[in-house]
């Protein structure tokens, strides 16, 4: 019995990156990569960039404080039709039921606190995890093949 190979196997793909913003784009363009030759819509492949984007972006200002001797571990994999990210900083962790709700009226009009529910909007799973010995490590999982449902009904 003969199997078809993956469209593309490029992952996983593991990064350790320095605390900058500049490094958000390098992360997004190897996500893109991983993503070539799979049937996932432009739209989707946006979201899931601006999902990763948010994330990288939350770590390296909240986690690791913009701390150039801090390290942000990344790792993406396709693994079945589930696109895997798993983000890690170097800092001292959250409560993620603490997070406030960017939906509330008091909270609207703030120009941060939209992160983690922009991931939650866009991934179908989000699990926050410490890190034992110090960190926080962010899980985001998508489910490639229901992409083009879930499309459809985005208002």
């Amino acid at each position: 019995m003969s199997t078809t190979p993956p469209p593309n196997d490029a992952g996983p793909i593991r990064l350790s990156i320095s605390s900058r913003f500049e490094n958000i784009e390098l992360a997004q363009h190897l996500c893109g990569k991983l993503l070539e030759g799979r049937e996932v819509s432009e739209e989707t492949k946006h979201w899931l960039l601006m999902a990763l984007r948010e994330a990288l972006a939350n770590a390296i200002k909240h986690g690791n404080r913009q701390d150039l001797s801090k390290r942000i571990h990344l790792e993406m994999d396709v693994v079945g039709q589930n696109l895997q990210i798993s983000i890690r900083d170097e800092g001292e962790g959250f409560d993620p039921g603490a997070v406030e709700d960017p939906l509330a009226p008091e909270n609207r009009l703030k120009t941060s606190g939209r992160g983690i529910f922009y991931m939650k909007t866009f991934m179908d799973d989000v699990r926050f995890r410490k890190v034992e010995g110090g960190g926080m490590e962010i899980i985001l999982t998508k489910n490639l093949s229901a992409g083009k449902e879930k499309e459809g009904n985005r208002t």
